[in-house]
């Protein structure tokens, strides 16, 4: 599992003013055919297949299919093929037109670039990511995802006094409540803290009516826990997850189970009959906004996260986990004790 600076999901659905109308598919006939056998390849669950139609498509138009490169981007990203993604992100900036178009293109270049260097650990990658992002932010000064984009390829290359500036710049331009504004409010504290591999930020509103950001639990250990009430595997789980909500009841712990399931009233009566009393939310399907953030693909599905918004360890299936949560919940009180809370 691959955690991006800023996800590939939202790199696609970036605010309205950087929006672009146009769809881009292929105009050729042959790549047309040859991209719709691409989404047939992605609903059989045959990603590698549906990547090389992708790159077919694009090469039969002429390197000019917008929507095949975005594909190229996406799933190039996941499947680790950099050179695809790479190549992708390159037509789309030699594509672009007008200030914001190139913002974005050179954005997208660098959020390819520093996935890549995450991956790779190699700093040559951060610093050519740094380069793409100066080149959007000269298109279009106004893209505040740029600048936080910015400032974690230069915490990455341990410029953290102006990985702090980037970071400063973005929180001024973002609202109180936005959760990616809450992370950068920490980065700016403790800069070290983006070269982590960080739980991603997210905000949601649990079935009480409680808000819940991932920002506002430092201090705490966190458990996310993926589930639905049509998966039965989940449904063997839950007296494990009952269990560790009761014993560890007082600890400076918080569980959040995250409903994968599609009916709220059907989710609401499971929730209330097994009496599940600690945050529950549910996301609405694999599809939903934080199993994205999360990359859930299979359930159950765990996360625990330390008290410093690290991810620890995770579990497809029931796993035994209490262990590792003693040892981070020692950690945790020991802060507490000494006055000190992760910031």
């Amino acid at each position: 599992m691959r955690f991006l600076p800023i996800s590939l999901a939202v790199m696609f659905a970036l605010s309205p003013v950087l929006a672009q109308e146009k769809t881009g598919g292929p105009t050729d006939e042959k790549a047309q055919k040859t991209y719709k056998e691409a989404f047939k390849y992605l609903h059989e669950r045959m990603t590698g297949a549906a990547l090389d139609d992708f790159k077919k498509a694009d090469k039969q138009d002429g390197g000019h299919c917008l929507a095949c490169q975005k594909q190229m981007i996406k799933y190039g990203v996941k499947l680790g093929e950099w050179k695809t993604a790479e190549q992708a992100a390159e037509e789309m900036v030699g594509e672009a037109q007008g200030e914001k178009g190139m913002a974005l293109a050179h954005y997208q270049f660098a959020d390819v670039l520093l996935a890549e260097g995450l991956q790779k650990h190699k700093d040559e990658l951060f610093a050519r990511a740094h380069e793409e992002i100066g080149k959007a932010l000269a298109a279009y000064a106004a893209f505040p995802d740029a600048l936080y984009l910015d400032g974690m390829a230069l915490a990455h290359l341990r410029q953290d006094d102006e990985a702090k500036a980037r970071f400063e710049q973005y929180v001024k331009r973002m609202p109180a409540e936005d959760p990616d504004r809450q992370r950068a409010l920490r980065y700016i504290s403790r800069p070290e803290l983006a070269r982590a591999r960080m739980a991603p930020p997210f905000a949601v509103t649990t079935i009480d009516g409680q808000r819940i950001s991932m920002d506002d639990l430092q201090g705490k250990v966190v458990l996310v826990d993926f589930w639905a009430t049509w998966c039965g595997p989940c449904r063997e789980a839950l007296p494990h997850i009952r269990e560790v909500a009761r014993k560890f009841q007082g600890e400076p712990l918080v569980i959040l189970s995250v409903s994968l399931d599609d009916d709220e009233q059907k989710w609401k009566e499971f929730v209330a009959k097994n009496e599940m009393t600690w945050p529950q939310y549910r996301d609405g399907g694999f599809g939903g906004q934080v199993a994205k953030l999360f990359d859930v693909t299979a359930i159950p599905h765990t996360f625990t996260i330390d008290a410093d918004g690290v991810l620890q360890e995770e579990h497809i299936g029931d796993a035994s986990i209490e262990g590792k949560l003693k040892k981070l919940l020692a950690r945790a009180r020991e802060l507490q004790s000494m006055g000190i809370s992760p910031k």
